[in-house]
């Protein structure tokens, strides 16, 4: 597949098979995903699969709030828990910021990350999406997250239950979104 068909291509989808995700297609996502560039080639970002079911329920019951993505979570195969090491993005090693942008640089960082992981999966035919309504807190006790990560993100991982639209969603022009600095 071709990178602009990647992205042109790739929609969230909600609804899943019944068909497992193995650890290996995982492997293979992650094994593309961690090219992903981080701070300073940190690399800060961990994934946490979760397969199992009462796992899953509890996370989707006790930490959303949200009941489209409650069933999105229990209708997948696996969920991963996208994290990021706490303290390293965007700082010195004496813990100073080196960017004006204090702890956001590790969102980014654990954003470039997600997207890369969903095109990823995306091309080994994979689908997957980005929920971002949950308590992260929560959602990192009934995981055991360590207490040096947060989590960023959950990517709900499934092969798609639903034939995704050819068509993009409505989308802003480029004139709607560019602006030019010129001498």
């Amino acid at each position: 597949m071709e990178l602009k068909e990647g992205i042109l291509g790739r929609r969230s989808v909600r609804k899943f098979q019944d068909t497992e995700i193995t650890k290996e297609q995982i492997r293979e996502i992650v094994d593309l995903a961690r090219f992903a560039p981080s701070w300073k080639n940190t690399q800060t970002v961990r994934y946490v699969v979760i397969y199992d079911q009462e796992m899953k329920a509890k996370i989707a019951e006790n930490t959303l709030g949200f009941e489209y993505n409650t069933k999105t979570i229990t209708r997948a195969p696996a969920i991963v828990l996208l994290t990021s090491v706490n303290g390293i993005s965007g700082y010195e090693k004496d813990g100073s910021f080196t960017t004006s942008q204090g702890t956001h640089w590790q969102s980014f960082d654990a954003g470039i990350a997600a997207q890369t992981f969903m095109l990823a999966a995306y091309d080994l035919g994979i689908a997957t999406v980005n929920l971002g309504i949950f308590d992260a807190e929560a959602v990192k006790e009934i995981a055991q997250i360590p207490d040096d990560q947060t989590v960023a993100t959950i990517i709900a991982v499934g092969v798609s239950g639903v034939e995704p639209g050819k068509e993009a969603p409505a989308r802003k022009t480029v004139d709607d979104l560019v602006s030019y600095r010129e001498a």
